[in-house]
């Protein structure tokens, strides 16, 4: 395999030994080294000048990019971080400080020391251990819903107390990472809730009882997308269905005033049918 090819394949970062192992020659990486053409950063890892620089730094400390952070890598839902997440050896040193969240941990299936990220089984049993209930539980739903785990293997692994609860209370077929948190939240209410069922040729983030329909905008609610909402809203109250549309601001910031209007709807019986 060709030095460049290999590095590429591995957001341009690689150990040593693992570019040796792939049938570069030694030779080969020396003089790409000399000539600039790509550079040491770490005793036992080169890259190219324009690598990721994520893995780069991961390279230098000695880490892998773990949790939230490599939940974001994913393309997965999450709330943010205010700093990196990164996994080292329970018993196991720095190669440099690091300003970064660092996760001391044994994890849930071996790595690979030329691995700079964490798989997602890894992720997500770091993630369930690191954070809140209701950030880690979106997590896990939106990988769910990319395909990227199954049940049947979930269900098989040992996580700890938290990854074990959220497997028993995640949806595989939520559309949203948002409206994950929702009926959580709500289920003091006694009032049943299903996701993403279909009514009126269309599908609603969550529907409340009977009668009651809660629809959770994010960035695309607008022009076209937002016309068509406002059409099957009307439609939905034509069949004598109330609607409830908030936005994802509101879901996270003002969450109060969401369930108070929420909680308000129920006392009136809007979710029964009447």
């Amino acid at each position: 395999m060709e030095l460049y090819e290999y590095l590429w394949a591995h957001g341009g970062v690689a150990r040593m030994s693992a570019l040796i192992d792939a049938g570069i020659r030694r030779s080969e990486i020396r003089r790409a080294i000399a000539e600039g053409r790509i550079d040491r950063i770490a005793r036992s890892w080169v890259a190219l000048p324009d690598a990721d620089p994520a893995l780069v730094a991961a390279a230098q400390i000695g880490v892998t990019i773990t949790c939230v952070s490599q939940a974001e890598r994913y393309g997965l839902w999450t709330f943010g971080t205010d700093e990196p997440h990164v996994a080292a050896p329970p018993n196991g040193r720095l190669n440099r400080p690091t300003t970064a969240h660092v996760h001391w941990s044994k994890p849930l299936m071996d790595r690979s020391p030329d691995v700079l990220e964490d798989g997602i089984i890894n992720t997500l049993a770091v993630v369930a251990a690191c954070q809140p209930f209701e950030k880690a539980l979106v997590v896990w739903e939106s990988a769910a819903r990319k395909e990227l785990v199954v049940h049947e293997t979930l269900d098989r692994l040992h996580f700890g107390p938290q990854g074990r609860r959220i497997l028993d209370e995640m949806s595989w077929y939520s559309d949203s990472g948002i409206e994950t948190v929702v009926i959580p939240r709500l289920r003091w209410l006694r009032v049943p809730m299903r996701r993403q069922i279909s009514i009126a040729g269309h599908r609603v983030d969550l529907l409340i009882g009977d009668r009651l329909v809660l629809q959770i905008d994010g960035g695309h609610h607008v022009d076209a997308q937002r016309t068509e909402d406002n059409r099957h809203d009307a439609q939905l109250m034509l069949m004598g269905y109330h609607v409830i549309r908030v936005s994802y601001i509101q879901i996270v910031n003002r969450w109060h005033e969401v369930q108070d209007m929420i909680a308000t709807a129920v006392a009136q019986g809007l979710h029964k049918i009447r």
